[in-house]
């Protein structure tokens, strides 16, 4: 039986208490704690889950280097904090945006380099550049837009976007934050003898995700056709044609633990982690669904003014992963969605004053 320590940072989070849950789960025999600030309205509503899992919490902030040092070495941190929303940055201040996601992993690769460890980083499919992904050739094929059959490029194609895609260009500087880690990381794996993954993923998706419009959207969509209130198709004409690829949060689990159980194996890689062209919908798909699940409509409206740092297709090519691994997606997107449902139902109470209109 497993006894290692497992440290999730950001893991009263969505993404980092489903893989806490799941790895304590797992290995009971294991002491798996929950690093978080708090900071992410509902999160305090995930510490009694927590608890009645066996995860021990912890109250730290990774932007403070002390608050890491008091938990101790860990064999494997699994780095899930981040301020995630990519619309950050663009109407005030980036500070908390880049202390978190760039001074903040800085810290926890300093922990490990002191005290030893592994990483599993959770990087973001938006280190792409947004320019270039505007600029792929899309054409409207029902609801959604598709890449215009039989073209591609590199990086690109039908089936996705890979690792290779071009990283010239302005991405956000959320997008910017990530990629930089990125870069730290390789160099404290090929500096220090670090063993690290990273994993470039798409849009995460599941129960227990307080979904809003810069993050989350899926859960925001399910949340408006059970508590009720408006939505909007927003950008690119507003009508609701843009798509994205979904991955179910215990799908990702399922990788985590695979690559955590030979990191030696996937060192300092890096792959793209989705849905893929399976588990993709645009935002009139996703309403449909929706409406089927919930029984009931809402109100949509058009917002055709795009902004800054808005995408109007991204689906994750993750053939690399795939090929090493043997790792697909399993939940097709009405899974995700139903899984959701079922959740909001079941938590009302909790859920509503948080995520109704």
């Amino acid at each position: 039986m497993s006894t290692r320590r497992i440290l999730i940072t950001g893991g009263a989070g969505f993404v980092g208490s489903t893989l806490a849950l799941s790895f304590k789960r797992d290995e009971p025999g294991a002491e798996v704690i929950a690093f978080d600030n708090l900071r992410r309205r509902g999160s305090e509503v995930t510490l009694s889950r927590l608890r009645a899992g066996g995860v021990s919490f912890v109250h730290g902030d990774v932007r403070n280097r002390e608050d890491l040092e008091a938990v101790g070495a860990v064999e494997l941190l699994v780095e899930c904090s981040a301020e995630p929303s990519v619309h950050a940055g663009y109407d005030g201040s980036p500070d908390y945006l880049v202390h978190t996601n760039l001074l903040g992993l800085i810290h926890c690769l300093e922990h490990l380099r002191r005290t030893g460890g592994e990483l599993v980083f959770l990087s973001t499919s938006r280190v792409y550049p947004i320019a270039s992904l505007r600029a792929l050739p899309l054409v409207p094929e029902g609801d959604r837009l598709v890449i215009t059959e039989g073209a591609s490029g590199p990086g690109w194609s039908r089936a996705g976007i890979d690792e290779h895609f071009p990283l010239e260009g302005g991405r956000s500087l959320y997008g910017a934050t990530k990629l930089s880690g990125e870069l730290m990381i390789r160099e404290y794996v090929e500096m220090y003898g670090m063993k690290a993954v990273i994993n470039r993923c798409g849009v995460l998706a599941g129960p227990w995700q307080m979904g809003k419009v810069d993050q989350g959207f899926a859960v925001l969509w399910v949340a408006r056709h059970v508590y009720g209130g408006e939505l909007a198709y927003m950008g690119f004409g507003g009508e609701g044609r843009q798509v994205r690829d979904l991955l179910h949060v215990d799908d990702l689990y399922e990788l985590v633990r695979l690559q955590a159980a030979d990191l030696g194996r996937h060192n300092g890689a890096v792959y793209n982690v989705g849905g893929g062209p399976e588990v993709s919908v645009s935002l009139r798909e996703l309403t449909r669904w929706c409406e089927q699940v919930s029984g009931r409509s809402v109100p949509i409206t058009r917002r055709p003014e795009t902004r800054p740092a808005d995408i109007p297709y991204y689906v994750s090519d993750c053939s690399r992963v795939r090929e090493l691994t043997g790792w697909k997606p399993t939940r097709p997107a009405g899974r995700i969605v139903e899984d959701i449902h079922r959740w909001l139902i079941e938590h009302r109470a909790a859920l509503e004053p948080i995520l109704g209109a």
